[in-house]
């Protein structure tokens, strides 16, 4: 406390201003704000976390859930690191930390997320990999636990979300492929309940239904959304006697495996398969022929689910005025040669 007196006689303000001034408080002008936070470093002062957290009732730090054994996650994939980035940018405006919660791949999620919430670790929660009935999402609604779902589900009662548009990646995929001239057209789909399958996999049907397009089952195939599960991807489609001409890939590290898979087989993607993949990434950049793919910006996904989780949160929700946010994540097509037969 000491401290917080000496800054509020040199900045001559009042000790409940530097306080909120410190804890990110939305009451206090910028101004003000940035002089207690420059005046602190001046001084070295550094906050008691462990005793404010214990006087306001609080951590000051919110939990990103990751599922280590769900399909959206791979050991090679950058996905979480830059959707983190733009959460941090967020919670660092109100001095609050981001902690990650990885979930064993032999434990189940809603047990994991249940110790969790037991030992009061953090404030409010973002959960990711949102399963078609997803007990996680009943769980933080019965505790009262502010929290914002990267995925949508079928889980009944209303909560904030953001998803991507997995159903209109499927349905303008399938609409480019048939304007080139294909009908036979695959789907790669997640081998789990991931909700995310179920979404790309209604478009896909829609959009076959829109251009008169006969629905196929050998063509819905499920794997693991890996490389490989894509080279997995690649052996089934080859091993067909009647082959789809074109595939729309659900997932971006498909691709990784696909390619791997034609090339051992003396073939070429966009010349003896049309392949649109999902998600461009550092490594679809450099793939030849270049990957028809869709692009997004992670930390803006990011920014978007740190200050829809605010929201949320009573202390919060006057400097985020945007109610329950359940959003669809729009991603940009980004043509390449990839789909050229």
């Amino acid at each position: 406390m000491k401290g917080i007196r000496r800054l509020a006689q040199d900045l001559n303000i009042s000790i409940g201003t530097v306080s909120r001034a410190l804890n990110g408080r939305t009451d206090v002008s910028e101004d003000t704000r940035r002089r207690v936070l420059e005046a602190a470093a001046a001084m070295g002062y550094v906050p008691n976390q462990a005793g404010r957290s214990l006087r306001q009732g609080n951590t000051n730090a919110i939990g990103f859930m990751i599922e280590l054994g769900a399909d959206i996650n791979s050991n090679s994939d950058t996905f979480f690191m830059g959707v983190f980035d733009g959460v941090q940018s967020v919670l660092t405006r109100h001095h609050l930390d981001l902690v990650a919660l990885p979930c064993p791949t032999d434990e189940d999620p809603s047990a994991y997320l249940q110790r969790m919430i037991g030992r009061r670790l953090v404030d409010g929660l973002i959960i990711s990999a949102t399963h078609r009935k997803d007990s996680r999402i009943d769980l933080l609604t019965k505790a009262r636990i502010p929290f914002v779902a990267l995925g949508r589900s079928m889980t009944t009662g209303d909560y904030p979300w953001i998803d991507l548009d997995f159903d209109g990646v499927a349905r303008r995929g399938v609409d480019r492929l048939v304007a080139a001239g294909h009908s036979r057209i695959a789907a790669a789909v997640p081998s789990n309940d991931i909700n995310l399958g179920f979404v790309f996999l209604d478009g896909y049907k829609a959009a076959l239904k829109r251009h008169g397009l006969p629905l196929d089952p050998s063509l819905i195939m499920r794997v693991p959304s890996s490389e490989l599960g894509g080279y997995q991807l690649g052996h089934d489609i080859l091993s067909m006697k009647d082959r789809p001409t074109a595939v729309i890939l659900n997932y971006e590290l498909l691709a990784l495996g696909i390619y791997r898979q034609l090339a051992e087989a003396g073939l070429q993607p966009g010349r003896d398969l049309a392949i649109i993949g999902f998600r461009e990434n550092p490594v679809s950049r450099f793939m030849s022929p270049r990957l028809t793919c869709f692009r997004l910006s992670l930390r803006d996904l990011g920014i978007a689910l740190g200050e829809s989780l605010l929201a949320s949160m009573p202390a919060y929700a006057d400097a985020y005025p945007l109610g329950m946010v359940q959003r669809i994540w729009p991603m940009e097509l980004i043509p390449g040669e990839s789909d050229r037969v």
